[in-house]
């Protein structure tokens, strides 16, 4: 099979393109003939070594794929040779076969291409997670959303206008401001720390954001701790910024605020049920027309480290993904 390897950490012009014995199907399992691999910025720290999972080398990134099951172990009863499916690999998404969990494999919707498909598994449902597990959001109200033209954030203003929120976006243009317009959110400000919390705040009459969304941290991270509503929820996403802020304890008490990690994949790996359960109400959004994958980049499986440094670049909106069928 052919494989995108990572020896060593280092850059994305130091991975590989190489040809690998497939690997063997075990109990519980599926073996998966990948067409397409989202790209994610989670692999771009995983070949630095900057990521919190660290596999033994060599590996082969890659979070997510979409295939086709063409062989399946004794104990899978709820896919088939032939199924059409998604799923979240952690490693070994950008490669032109896969054998993974079966647990960690959903069969995609009739009407989604196998680009949506790659593009689908992480970002929904870490979005889903965190908006309706962990925040709670409730119709009515305010969603403030940082690096909102992003993967993540993308996906957390489509299904924050799905489940009934106001929708606010911050990102640094205006063309990417216009696309988290199309994509649910009825308000948009410009990304700039300086001004995060008085637009906020102007924008919200004082109250502040009933749920922040931030995958970005640093400065940001900074100002969101001071637009939050009374009982707001901050949702800790990620840290685009290269900077890991720390929360004075004095804010979140006057506000009687909440700060939530949002790490879907130890989520996932504790509690499968629910996290199938979570995927199930992702995909009716998306089978409901609520949702609609954006994809901005697709390039072939040999060009990966050119979509990696797109996103190591801040370059990407939406999703990048690998065409491995190209």
């Amino acid at each position: 099979m052919r494989a995108i390897v990572c020896d060593a950490w280092g850059p994305p012009e130091s991975l590989t393109l190489k040809e690998l014995p497939p690997p063997p199907l075990g109990a519980g399992e599926v073996r998966i003939r990948i067409r397409a691999a989202g790209v994610n910025f989670p692999d771009v720290l995983m070949i630095y070594g900057k990521y919190q999972r660290k596999p033994p080398f060599p590996f082969v990134p890659g979070l997510e794929m979409a295939g086709e099951v063409v062989e399946v172990a004794s104990g899978v009863t709820h896919l088939k040779t032939g199924d059409r499916v998604f799923g979240m690999c952690g490693v070994g998404g950008f490669a032109s076969e896969i054998v993974m969990r079966a647990d960690m494999v959903w069969k995609m919707p009739d009407a989604m291409s196998w680009i949506e498909g790659a593009a689908f598994p992480v970002v929904y449902l870490t979005s889903y997670y965190a908006l309706n597990n962990r925040a709670r959001l409730k119709p009515g109200e305010t969603l403030l959303v940082l690096g909102a033209a992003g993967g993540v954030g993308l996906t957390a203003c489509e299904i924050g206008a799905a489940m009934g929120a106001d929708v606010i976006a911050v990102a640094s243009t205006p063309e990417k401001r216009e696309l988290a317009a199309q994509h649910g959110a009825r308000r948009q400000i410009d990304y700039g720390p300086a001004r995060l919390r008085d637009s906020v705040n102007e924008l919200t009459s004082g109250k502040g954001a009933d749920v922040i969304y931030d995958p970005v941290g640093g400065d940001a991270f900074d100002e969101c701790l001071r637009c939050i509503a009374w009982g707001g929820r901050l949702l800790v996403v990620g840290f685009a910024s290269g900077r890991i802020p720390s929360a004075p304890a004095n804010l979140l008490l006057l506000k009687g605020a909440e700060l939530r990690g949002i790490r879907t994949a130890g989520w996932r790996e504790q509690f499968p049920q629910e996290a199938d359960v979570a995927m199930q109400g992702v995909l009716a959004l998306y089978t409901a027309g609520k949702l609609k994958p954006y994809v901005s980049t697709i390039l072939p499986l040999e060009k990966a480290p050119e979509a990696l440094r797109i996103l190591d670049g801040r370059q990407a909106t939406g999703k990048v993904v690998l065409n491995v069928d190209a």
